[in-house]
Parts: structure tokens; sequence; C-alpha cells
């Protein structure tokens, strides 16, 4: 015998507004999970709205397009702070020279500037913050039935 459980409480009420992450406010020409965000959330909450729907968040395919995701599991890496990355010391803030800031997402221009950024950190993260190493393998244990076939898509 199953029982059935509504998702929420009986008379349950609340609202929300669509808007995905890349559209947000940005001054290294894509939104992601930086600032903005967080004063995104700030506002909706102020604004007394309970939900954010951000469309899907993985890595995009064919046309930038979030529904063409290139996995399930996989967050975009083009949603990574350049902001937070420098808060965590893996970035210095002169690595992370503004691109232009438009009302489109210009990804030719936006792609290879967060790549070397990712790639930076990557090298900070193995040199300067050995201290985050454990809490990196332990993602990595907890991913490992996705994530290693995923970063082989990468190996040229």
């Amino acid at each position: 015998m199953s029982i059935s459980v509504p998702p929420f409480p009986a008379k349950y009420r609340a609202s929300g507004l669509l808007l995905h992450v890349t559209s947000l406010p940005s001054p290294y020409g894509i939104g992601d999970f930086g600032p903005s965000a967080y004063s995104w959330v700030d506002r909706l909450h102020d604004a007394g709205q309970a939900w954010w729907q951000s469309l899907p968040l993985g890595p995009t395919g064919y046309g930038n397009s979030p529904y063409q995701s290139l996995s399930s599991f996989a967050g975009n890496s083009l949603l990574i702070s350049p902001e937070l990355l420098i808060a965590d010391a893996l970035l210095d803030r002169n690595d992370c020279e503004a691109t232009s800031s438009s009302e489109l997402v210009e990804y030719e221009r936006v792609i290879p500037f967060k790549q070397r950024l990712i790639e930076r950190a990557w090298t900070n993260f193995r040199s300067r913050r050995k201290d985050l190493r454990l809490a990196y393998e332990e993602f990595c244990s907890r991913q490992a039935r996705w994530l290693e076939d995923y970063a082989l898509s990468f190996v040229n």
C-alpha cells in the first residue's frame, strides 16, 4: 500500500519569478552565482516572493541553450562567480578584467574569458589552497558515479 503525500501543506500559497542566472547583471559579460544572485534573492524575499525558478543550470551544448545541456549533474562553469573566486583566494582581482556588459550574452567572448579564469583558479587551487583539498576529494568521491566520465569528455 502506498500513501500519497501532497507536496505542500493544505492551503499553501506562494509566488516567485522565472529568471535565468545568465540574465543577472554582471561586469563579466554573463550573470553568475555571485553578488548579483545574492542581491536578487534578497530582492525577491523583500518583495514577498518565495520561489526563484532559474531554468536548467547545466553546461550548455549547441547554441548555448540551457535546454541543450551536456550533463544532468554538472553545473555550467560560466555561472561561476569571479568575485567569489577572488574572495576564496583562487583568483587575484587583476585576473578578472571586466568584459563589456551588454543586454545580450556574447558567448564568443565570455566562454574563452571564463575558461581562462577557471584554469587559473584551478592552478591556484592546487598551489595556494591546499586546505580545500579534502573537501574537493570528498566531492569527487561522492559524485564519482558521473564525474569521471564527464571530466573525461574534456580530455583532448
